[in-house]
Protein backbone atom coordinates (compact mmCIF):
# COMPACT_ATOMS: atom_id res chain seq x y z
CA UNK A 1 0.00 0.00 0.00
CA UNK A 2 0.98 3.71 -0.86
CA UNK A 3 0.80 6.48 1.88
CA UNK A 4 -0.13 9.43 0.02
CA UNK A 5 -0.32 12.51 1.79
CA UNK A 6 -2.92 15.11 1.17
CA UNK A 7 -1.57 18.73 0.63
CA UNK A 8 -4.89 20.81 1.09
CA UNK A 9 -5.20 22.34 4.57
CA UNK A 10 -8.65 21.35 4.82
CA UNK A 11 -7.43 17.86 5.69
CA UNK A 12 -3.88 18.67 7.14
CA UNK A 13 -1.25 21.17 6.96
CA UNK A 14 1.28 19.54 5.35
CA UNK A 15 3.87 21.70 2.42
CA UNK A 16 3.28 20.62 -0.94
CA UNK A 17 5.66 18.40 -2.24
CA UNK A 18 7.70 18.80 -5.16
CA UNK A 19 6.44 16.84 -8.60
CA UNK A 20 8.79 13.42 -8.52
CA UNK A 21 11.06 13.53 -11.32
CA UNK A 22 10.50 12.05 -14.85
CA UNK A 23 10.11 8.48 -15.02
CA UNK A 24 10.90 6.02 -17.52
CA UNK A 25 8.19 5.46 -20.34
CA UNK A 26 5.71 2.36 -19.40
CA UNK A 27 5.67 0.42 -22.83
CA UNK A 28 7.32 1.25 -25.82
CA UNK A 29 3.91 2.87 -27.30
CA UNK A 30 4.35 6.09 -24.88
CA UNK A 31 6.45 8.72 -25.67
CA UNK A 32 8.91 9.76 -22.56
CA UNK A 33 8.05 11.84 -20.53
CA UNK A 34 8.73 15.73 -20.54
CA UNK A 35 9.78 17.33 -17.31
CA UNK A 36 6.52 19.38 -16.73
CA UNK A 37 4.19 19.16 -14.36
CA UNK A 38 0.98 17.44 -15.01
CA UNK A 39 -2.28 19.96 -15.02
CA UNK A 40 -3.66 18.03 -12.54
CA UNK A 41 -2.84 14.91 -9.89
CA UNK A 42 -4.71 12.13 -8.67
CA UNK A 43 -4.84 13.82 -5.38
CA UNK A 44 -6.78 16.74 -6.76
CA UNK A 45 -9.42 14.41 -8.44
CA UNK A 46 -9.68 12.04 -5.60
CA UNK A 47 -10.43 15.24 -3.75
CA UNK A 48 -13.02 16.27 -6.19
CA UNK A 49 -14.75 13.20 -6.36
CA UNK A 50 -15.16 12.44 -2.60
CA UNK A 51 -16.90 16.14 -2.70
CA UNK A 52 -19.23 15.16 -5.62
CA UNK A 53 -20.11 11.61 -3.79
CA UNK A 54 -18.19 9.24 -6.34
CA UNK A 55 -17.70 6.04 -5.45
CA UNK A 56 -15.27 5.39 -8.41
CA UNK A 57 -12.98 7.34 -10.75
CA UNK A 58 -11.61 6.28 -13.86
CA UNK A 59 -8.87 7.49 -15.95
CA UNK A 60 -7.81 6.59 -18.98
CA UNK A 61 -4.81 8.17 -21.80
CA UNK A 62 -7.06 9.47 -24.84
CA UNK A 63 -10.15 10.25 -22.11
CA UNK A 64 -11.16 12.63 -19.88
CA UNK A 65 -11.65 11.77 -16.07
CA UNK A 66 -15.24 9.67 -15.04
CA UNK A 67 -16.55 9.57 -11.93
CA UNK A 68 -19.31 7.07 -11.11
CA UNK A 69 -22.17 8.76 -9.40
CA UNK A 70 -25.08 6.90 -7.42
CA UNK A 71 -23.80 4.13 -10.27
CA UNK A 72 -23.72 6.23 -13.63
CA UNK A 73 -20.56 7.11 -15.24
CA UNK A 74 -19.83 10.61 -15.48
CA UNK A 75 -17.88 12.57 -17.93
CA UNK A 76 -15.80 15.20 -15.82
CA UNK A 77 -15.14 18.45 -17.12
CA UNK A 78 -11.00 18.01 -17.33
CA UNK A 79 -9.37 17.80 -20.82
CA UNK A 80 -8.61 13.97 -22.01
CA UNK A 81 -5.39 12.66 -19.95
CA UNK A 82 -2.12 12.72 -22.28
CA UNK A 83 0.39 9.59 -21.87
CA UNK A 84 2.92 12.14 -20.12
CA UNK A 85 -0.04 13.07 -17.42
CA UNK A 86 -0.71 9.22 -17.20
CA UNK A 87 3.28 8.86 -16.46
CA UNK A 88 2.66 11.48 -13.65
CA UNK A 89 -0.47 9.40 -12.54
CA UNK A 90 1.78 6.65 -12.24
CA UNK A 91 4.63 7.98 -10.41
CA UNK A 92 2.19 9.87 -7.89
CA UNK A 93 -0.01 6.34 -6.71
CA UNK A 94 3.10 3.80 -7.28
CA UNK A 95 6.39 2.58 -5.94
CA UNK A 96 9.25 2.41 -8.16
CA UNK A 97 8.75 -1.56 -7.42
CA UNK A 98 4.64 -1.69 -8.29
CA UNK A 99 5.85 0.54 -11.99
CA UNK A 100 8.46 -2.29 -12.75
CA UNK A 101 5.86 -5.09 -12.37
CA UNK A 102 3.04 -2.90 -13.72
CA UNK A 103 5.27 -2.78 -17.31
CA UNK A 104 6.12 -6.45 -17.15
CA UNK A 105 2.52 -8.06 -16.16
CA UNK A 106 0.20 -5.13 -17.79
CA UNK A 107 -1.56 -4.99 -15.06
CA UNK A 108 -1.64 -3.70 -11.12
CA UNK A 109 -3.68 -3.98 -8.29
CA UNK A 110 -2.73 -1.97 -4.67
CA UNK A 111 -4.26 0.90 -2.59
CA UNK A 112 -3.33 4.46 -1.46
CA UNK A 113 -4.09 6.11 1.81
CA UNK A 114 -4.35 9.67 2.29
CA UNK A 115 -4.03 9.98 5.83
CA UNK A 116 -6.88 11.31 7.94
CA UNK A 117 -8.84 11.90 4.49
CA UNK A 118 -9.89 8.12 2.74
CA UNK A 119 -8.05 5.26 1.33
CA UNK A 120 -8.09 3.94 -2.43
CA UNK A 121 -8.23 0.55 -4.34
CA UNK A 122 -6.26 0.56 -6.81
CA UNK A 123 -6.39 -0.85 -10.33
CA UNK A 124 -3.90 -0.10 -12.91
CA UNK A 125 -4.24 -2.22 -16.65
CA UNK A 126 -3.23 -1.36 -20.35
CA UNK A 127 -6.12 -0.84 -22.72
CA UNK A 128 -6.50 -0.46 -26.29
CA UNK A 129 -6.15 3.30 -26.27
CA UNK A 130 -3.40 3.50 -23.90
CA UNK A 131 -3.17 3.36 -19.95
CA UNK A 132 -5.64 3.34 -17.30
CA UNK A 133 -6.40 3.50 -13.71
CA UNK A 134 -9.20 3.11 -12.00
CA UNK A 135 -9.88 4.19 -7.91
CA UNK A 136 -12.51 2.83 -5.53
CA UNK A 137 -13.01 5.33 -3.12
CA UNK A 138 -12.89 3.57 0.69
CA UNK A 139 -14.03 5.77 3.78
CA UNK A 140 -11.38 5.81 6.65
CA UNK A 141 -14.48 4.97 8.82
CA UNK A 142 -15.66 1.76 8.74
CA UNK A 143 -19.69 1.75 8.75
CA UNK A 144 -21.99 -0.41 10.80
CA UNK A 145 -24.94 -1.82 10.55
CA UNK A 146 -26.97 0.26 11.67
CA UNK A 147 -26.19 2.96 9.90
CA UNK A 148 -25.94 1.31 6.15
CA UNK A 149 -29.49 0.26 6.97
CA UNK A 150 -28.38 -3.77 6.66
CA UNK A 151 -30.46 -5.89 7.98
CA UNK A 152 -30.45 -6.82 11.20
CA UNK A 153 -30.33 -10.19 11.27
CA UNK A 154 -26.66 -9.81 10.50
CA UNK A 155 -25.79 -9.26 13.68
CA UNK A 156 -26.68 -12.55 14.95
CA UNK A 157 -25.50 -14.06 12.06
CA UNK A 158 -21.84 -13.00 12.56
CA UNK A 159 -22.35 -14.15 16.51
CA UNK A 160 -22.29 -17.56 15.26
CA UNK A 161 -18.50 -19.51 16.57
CA UNK A 162 -18.31 -21.90 13.25
CA UNK A 163 -19.50 -21.95 10.00
CA UNK A 164 -19.82 -20.66 6.22
CA UNK A 165 -21.42 -16.60 5.99
CA UNK A 166 -21.45 -15.87 1.96
CA UNK A 167 -21.89 -12.28 0.80
CA UNK A 168 -22.92 -12.61 -2.89
CA UNK A 169 -24.05 -10.03 -5.63
CA UNK A 170 -22.02 -8.51 -8.52
CA UNK A 171 -18.83 -6.20 -9.09
CA UNK A 172 -19.93 -2.61 -7.03
CA UNK A 173 -22.67 -3.96 -5.40
CA UNK A 174 -21.13 -3.27 -1.76
CA UNK A 175 -20.60 -6.66 -0.47
CA UNK A 176 -16.89 -5.74 0.88
CA UNK A 177 -18.98 -2.40 3.06
CA UNK A 178 -21.46 -4.98 4.54
CA UNK A 179 -18.67 -7.73 5.21
CA UNK A 180 -16.72 -4.40 6.81
CA UNK A 181 -19.41 -3.39 9.15
CA UNK A 182 -20.18 -6.94 10.27
CA UNK A 183 -16.30 -7.19 11.02
CA UNK A 184 -16.79 -3.83 13.30
CA UNK A 185 -20.06 -5.26 15.34
CA UNK A 186 -17.92 -8.22 16.11
CA UNK A 187 -15.02 -6.27 17.14
CA UNK A 188 -17.62 -3.64 19.24
CA UNK A 189 -19.33 -6.81 20.67
CA UNK A 190 -16.96 -9.84 21.10
CA UNK A 191 -13.76 -11.05 21.77
CA UNK A 192 -11.97 -12.74 18.84
CA UNK A 193 -9.43 -13.49 16.49
CA UNK A 194 -10.29 -12.01 13.10
CA UNK A 195 -7.92 -12.84 10.43
CA UNK A 196 -8.27 -11.18 6.87
CA UNK A 197 -6.89 -12.19 3.28
CA UNK A 198 -7.65 -9.61 1.39
CA UNK A 199 -6.47 -8.34 -2.37
CA UNK A 200 -6.03 -5.30 -1.63
CA UNK A 201 -6.88 -4.78 1.77
CA UNK A 202 -9.97 -2.03 1.82
CA UNK A 203 -11.44 -0.79 5.40
CA UNK A 204 -8.91 -0.52 8.13
CA UNK A 205 -10.56 -2.19 11.28
CA UNK A 206 -8.72 -0.93 14.80
CA UNK A 207 -8.36 -4.15 17.15
CA UNK A 208 -11.04 -2.99 20.19
CA UNK A 209 -12.67 -6.04 21.87
CA UNK A 210 -11.51 -8.17 19.11
CA UNK A 211 -7.54 -8.40 17.76
CA UNK A 212 -7.64 -8.06 14.09
CA UNK A 213 -5.20 -9.12 11.89
CA UNK A 214 -5.20 -7.95 8.15
CA UNK A 215 -2.89 -9.60 5.42
CA UNK A 216 -2.69 -8.19 1.96
CA UNK A 217 -1.61 -10.29 -0.95
CA UNK A 218 1.53 -8.68 -2.29
CA UNK A 219 2.80 -7.15 0.63
CA UNK A 220 2.13 -9.05 3.72
CA UNK A 221 2.13 -11.95 1.75
CA UNK A 222 3.51 -13.37 -1.85
CA UNK A 223 0.66 -15.49 -2.83
CA UNK A 224 -3.00 -15.50 -1.92
CA UNK A 225 -2.73 -19.58 -1.98
CA UNK A 226 0.03 -19.56 0.22
CA UNK A 227 -1.74 -17.60 2.92
CA UNK A 228 -5.02 -19.75 2.72
CA UNK A 229 -2.73 -22.34 3.73
CA UNK A 230 -0.97 -20.44 6.68
CA UNK A 231 -4.20 -18.88 8.60
CA UNK A 232 -5.45 -22.42 10.27
CA UNK A 233 -1.98 -21.54 11.83
CA UNK A 234 -2.70 -17.96 12.73
CA UNK A 235 -4.75 -19.34 15.57
CA UNK A 236 -7.93 -17.65 14.25
CA UNK A 237 -11.36 -17.49 15.70
CA UNK A 238 -13.00 -15.47 12.72
CA UNK A 239 -11.40 -16.03 9.09
CA UNK A 240 -12.38 -12.92 6.13
CA UNK A 241 -11.28 -14.97 2.50
CA UNK A 242 -12.52 -12.29 0.66
CA UNK A 243 -13.78 -13.55 -3.17
CA UNK A 244 -14.21 -17.70 -3.20
CA UNK A 245 -12.77 -17.84 -6.62
CA UNK A 246 -11.59 -21.30 -6.69
CA UNK A 247 -11.89 -24.67 -5.70
CA UNK A 248 -9.02 -24.33 -3.24
CA UNK A 249 -10.53 -21.30 -2.07
CA UNK A 250 -13.59 -23.12 -1.10
CA UNK A 251 -12.00 -26.15 -0.35
CA UNK A 252 -10.31 -24.03 2.47
CA UNK A 253 -13.30 -22.53 3.53
CA UNK A 254 -14.83 -25.50 4.45
CA UNK A 255 -12.11 -26.92 6.28
CA UNK A 256 -11.98 -23.95 8.44
CA UNK A 257 -15.64 -23.72 9.39
CA UNK A 258 -15.95 -27.45 10.17
CA UNK A 259 -12.86 -27.15 12.37
CA UNK A 260 -14.37 -24.30 14.82
CA UNK A 261 -13.65 -21.29 12.72
CA UNK A 262 -16.60 -18.69 11.13
CA UNK A 263 -15.51 -18.02 8.12
CA UNK A 264 -16.80 -15.00 5.79
CA UNK A 265 -16.51 -14.67 2.06
CA UNK A 266 -17.88 -13.41 -1.17
CA UNK A 267 -19.04 -14.55 -4.42
CA UNK A 268 -20.08 -12.92 -7.19
CA UNK A 269 -23.79 -14.75 -8.43
CA UNK A 270 -27.03 -13.17 -8.17
CA UNK A 271 -29.75 -15.35 -5.82
CA UNK A 272 -29.19 -17.11 -2.91
CA UNK A 273 -30.42 -20.68 -4.10
CA UNK A 274 -27.64 -19.93 -7.15
CA UNK A 275 -25.20 -19.70 -4.92
CA UNK A 276 -24.66 -22.73 -4.02
CA UNK A 277 -25.21 -24.54 -7.03
CA UNK A 278 -22.61 -22.22 -8.35
CA UNK A 279 -19.87 -23.40 -5.84
CA UNK A 280 -21.22 -27.34 -6.44
CA UNK A 281 -20.47 -26.67 -10.01
CA UNK A 282 -16.97 -25.89 -9.38
CA UNK A 283 -16.81 -29.60 -8.43
CA UNK A 284 -16.90 -32.76 -11.03
CA UNK A 285 -20.43 -34.57 -11.36
CA UNK A 286 -18.86 -37.95 -9.53
CA UNK A 287 -17.99 -35.50 -6.60
CA UNK A 288 -21.07 -32.98 -5.74
CA UNK A 289 -23.05 -35.23 -3.97
CA UNK A 290 -20.59 -35.36 -1.60
CA UNK A 291 -19.58 -31.73 -1.70
CA UNK A 292 -23.66 -31.34 -1.29
CA UNK A 293 -23.50 -32.28 2.21
CA UNK A 294 -20.05 -30.69 2.99
CA UNK A 295 -21.13 -27.26 2.18
CA UNK A 296 -24.39 -27.53 3.63
CA UNK A 297 -23.06 -28.94 7.16
CA UNK A 298 -21.06 -25.50 7.16
CA UNK A 299 -23.48 -22.94 5.67
CA UNK A 300 -25.22 -20.55 8.34
CA UNK A 301 -26.21 -18.29 6.36
CA UNK A 302 -26.15 -16.65 2.17
CA UNK A 303 -26.71 -13.19 1.88
CA UNK A 304 -26.94 -11.49 -1.65
CA UNK A 305 -27.06 -8.33 -2.62
CA UNK A 306 -27.60 -5.59 -4.84
CA UNK A 307 -27.02 -1.18 -4.62
CA UNK A 308 -29.94 0.58 -6.04
CA UNK A 309 -30.32 4.45 -6.32
CA UNK A 310 -32.88 5.86 -3.94
CA UNK A 311 -35.51 8.41 -4.33
CA UNK A 312 -33.60 11.43 -2.49
CA UNK A 313 -30.13 10.43 -4.87
CA UNK A 314 -28.46 8.49 -2.93
CA UNK A 315 -28.29 4.19 -2.84
CA UNK A 316 -29.41 1.95 -0.60
CA UNK A 317 -28.82 -2.25 -0.34
CA UNK A 318 -31.45 -4.38 -1.09
CA UNK A 319 -31.10 -8.18 0.03
CA UNK A 320 -32.31 -11.51 -0.05
CA UNK A 321 -31.45 -13.54 2.63
CA UNK A 322 -30.81 -17.39 2.43
CA UNK A 323 -30.50 -19.07 6.68
CA UNK A 324 -29.66 -22.64 6.58
CA UNK A 325 -32.10 -23.81 8.71
CA UNK A 326 -32.86 -27.52 9.68
CA UNK A 327 -35.97 -27.65 7.63
CA UNK A 328 -33.98 -25.12 4.25
CA UNK A 329 -31.32 -27.53 5.09
CA UNK A 330 -33.24 -30.97 4.28
CA UNK A 331 -34.61 -29.28 0.87
CA UNK A 332 -31.59 -28.04 -0.30
CA UNK A 333 -30.02 -31.13 0.30
CA UNK A 334 -32.73 -32.67 -1.36
CA UNK A 335 -32.06 -30.28 -4.66
CA UNK A 336 -36.17 -28.95 -4.00
CA UNK A 337 -35.47 -25.63 -4.96
CA UNK A 338 -38.57 -24.38 -5.25
CA UNK A 339 -39.18 -25.60 -1.49
CA UNK A 340 -36.52 -23.74 -0.51
CA UNK A 341 -37.37 -20.46 -1.88
CA UNK A 342 -41.14 -20.63 -0.70
CA UNK A 343 -39.16 -21.46 2.60
CA UNK A 344 -37.33 -18.29 2.52
CA UNK A 345 -40.80 -15.86 1.56
CA UNK A 346 -42.24 -17.77 4.25
CA UNK A 347 -40.42 -18.11 7.29
CA UNK A 348 -39.67 -14.42 8.04
CA UNK A 349 -39.23 -14.94 11.82
CA UNK A 350 -35.66 -16.14 10.89
CA UNK A 351 -34.67 -13.52 9.08
CA UNK A 352 -35.19 -14.72 5.52
CA UNK A 353 -36.73 -13.32 3.01
CA UNK A 354 -36.64 -13.10 -1.34
CA UNK A 355 -35.22 -10.09 -2.94
CA UNK A 356 -38.92 -9.35 -4.16
CA UNK A 357 -40.45 -8.83 -0.83
CA UNK A 358 -37.34 -5.99 -0.35
CA UNK A 359 -37.79 -4.60 -3.47
CA UNK A 360 -41.55 -3.96 -2.66
CA UNK A 361 -40.90 -3.12 1.09
CA UNK A 362 -39.00 -0.47 -0.58
CA UNK A 363 -41.20 0.70 -3.03
CA UNK A 364 -43.77 1.16 -0.59
CA UNK A 365 -41.63 3.29 1.67
CA UNK A 366 -41.35 5.89 -1.08
CA UNK A 367 -37.39 4.48 -1.08
CA UNK A 368 -36.75 3.20 -4.68
CA UNK A 369 -38.26 3.89 -7.54
CA UNK A 370 -40.95 1.13 -9.32
CA UNK A 371 -38.65 1.50 -12.32
CA UNK A 372 -35.74 0.52 -10.73
CA UNK A 373 -37.17 -2.08 -8.82
CA UNK A 374 -38.04 -3.84 -11.55
CA UNK A 375 -34.96 -3.66 -13.33
CA UNK A 376 -33.48 -5.21 -10.33
CA UNK A 377 -36.44 -7.75 -9.67
CA UNK A 378 -35.40 -11.59 -10.55
CA UNK A 379 -39.14 -12.19 -11.56
CA UNK A 380 -40.52 -8.39 -12.64
CA UNK A 381 -44.31 -10.16 -12.91
CA UNK A 382 -44.25 -11.46 -9.09
CA UNK A 383 -42.74 -7.58 -8.13
CA UNK A 384 -45.92 -6.06 -9.80
CA UNK A 385 -48.38 -8.77 -8.17
CA UNK A 386 -46.92 -8.15 -4.56
CA UNK A 387 -47.25 -4.06 -5.10
CA UNK A 388 -50.67 -4.11 -6.43
CA UNK A 389 -51.91 -6.37 -3.47
CA UNK A 390 -50.06 -3.82 -0.83
CA UNK A 391 -52.41 -0.83 -1.96
CA UNK A 392 -49.29 1.23 -3.88
CA UNK A 393 -50.56 4.04 -4.25
CA UNK A 394 -47.86 6.43 -6.92
CA UNK A 395 -49.28 9.32 -6.35
CA UNK A 396 -48.30 9.67 -2.38
CA UNK A 397 -44.60 10.54 -2.02
CA UNK A 398 -44.29 8.00 0.98
CA UNK A 399 -46.61 4.71 1.63
CA UNK A 400 -45.07 3.96 4.73
CA UNK A 401 -43.11 5.61 7.01
CA UNK A 402 -39.09 5.33 7.11
CA UNK A 403 -35.98 7.09 8.63
CA UNK A 404 -35.01 10.08 6.37
CA UNK A 405 -31.66 11.04 8.50
CA UNK A 406 -30.74 7.33 6.92
CA UNK A 407 -26.94 7.49 5.37
CA UNK A 408 -26.34 7.10 1.73
CA UNK A 409 -24.84 3.52 1.53
CA UNK A 410 -21.26 4.20 -0.47
CA UNK A 411 -19.72 0.97 -1.24
CA UNK A 412 -16.51 -0.56 -1.71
Amino acid sequence: MTQVNLSDESVQSRPVVAPPPPPVAIGSKRPPMRSTSPSITIRQLVKDAYAKQASDIHLRVGEPARYRIRGQMIRQSQPAITPEMFEHFLVEVLTPEQRDRFQAEKELDTAIYYPGFLRCRVNCFESLTGGAIVLRLISLEVPTIDRLGLPSVLKHLVSHQQGLILVTGPTGSGKSTSIAAMIRHLNETDQRHIVTIEDPIEYVHTSQNCLISQREVGLHTHEFQQALRAVLREDPDVILIGEMRDRTTIDTALKAAQTGHLVLGTLHTKGAISTINRLLNIYSPDEQPAMRIQILESLISVVSQQLLPTTDGRRTAVHEILINTPAMQDYLLKGSETDAFQLMETDANEGMQVMNQALCELILLGRITPEDAVKASPDMGDLRRRVRNEGYDPGRSSNREFDPSARDYRPS
